[in-house]
């Protein structure tokens, strides 16, 4: 059971460094690292040569997360991908736990609980942030409910529901995690093996409001591929319609007439074709 483990960054040397102590602190060591640097301005480069030549460092012009992660899905040897965000870190028996795990399964999708840190003090989650394992399509509906950090994946996922889709600003996990899910049970690791950070200036979820802008597109999408089962469609049309009306009410506040007339016939459509089911 060959792992890669695979890390995007991008002007992140310092953080890059901790989360790469963590990869090599592993109980069970990897079989390679992938760090794809998304054009890095800062001494990236130089820091992995110095103190982590044997990662196998790829250097791309500045195309984004999901793009970055794409080249390192392609470029993996291993069997089992294991992915690790540049500013969070993984506990030392993560792989072990995951692989251990896997070997008693036929699972091919594996995440964990993790820690969560905010500006530099653990805090709880939310109810809404539980993590599941089994058939969790439905519970990923409302947010992302699997971190890209504590998961791992066989390879043959990918040759199933395809990579991250690099026309998303945001929420590019999210849309990757319903594609999946809605073929894929998903087995959980109830003790948590990742430091999630969070509070960075540069994170996704920082830079874009209304996130949920991007869950709807990635609900619609998945609502014309005809690969969801009718429970989970109607599911999933529930969802987009909740969120449409929110963030349509939230247009309408700025006066943003154009994005209210778009909800508004997305929620028509939808509102059909719920009605047909």
């Amino acid at each position: 059971m060959s792992i890669s483990v695979i890390i995007p960054c991008f002007n992140r040397v310092e953080l890059l460094q901790r989360a790469l102590d963590s990869v090599y602190a592993q109980s069970l060591l990897a079989d390679e690292v992938i760090v794809i640097d998304d054009g890095s301005t800062d001494n990236t480069q130089t820091m992995l040569k110095q103190y982590f030549p044997q990662v196998d460092y790829i250097y791309q012009s500045n195309q984004g997360v999901s793009a970055a992660r794409n080249t390192g899905i392609t470029r993996a040897k291993g069997q089992w991908l294991a992915f690790l965000d540049s500013d969070d870190e993984w506990l030392a028996d993560k792989l072990f736990q995951q692989i251990n795990a896997l070997r008693a399964t036929d699972y091919k999708v594996c995440h964990t609980e993790e820690i969560w840190i905010r500006h530099g003090v653990r805090v709880n989650q939310m109810n809404k942030h539980k993590k599941m394992g089994g058939w969790i399509f439905k519970h990923c509906l409302p947010l992302c409910a699997m971190s890209p950090s504590s998961i791992m994946i066989h390879c043959d996922v990918f040759n199933k529901v395809g990579l991250f889709d690099c026309s998303f600003l945001a929420c590019e996990d999210y849309d990757l995690w319903l594609k999946i899910t809605a073929k894929y049970p998903v087995l959980l690791i109830e003790q948590p093996q990742i430091k999630k950070y969070g509070g960075h200036d540069d994170q996704l979820s920082q830079k874009y409001w209304g996130l949920d802008r991007f869950r709807i597109q990635a609900l619609e999408k998945i609502i014309n591929t005809g690969c969801l089962t009718v429970e989970n469609k109607i599911a999933a049309i529930k969802m987009l319609l909740k969120k449409a009306t929110i963030i349509q009410k939230g247009a309408l506040k700025r006066n943003k007439m154009e994005d209210v007339f778009y909800y508004q016939q997305l929620i028509n459509y939808f509102s059909q074709v719920l009605a047909e089911q």
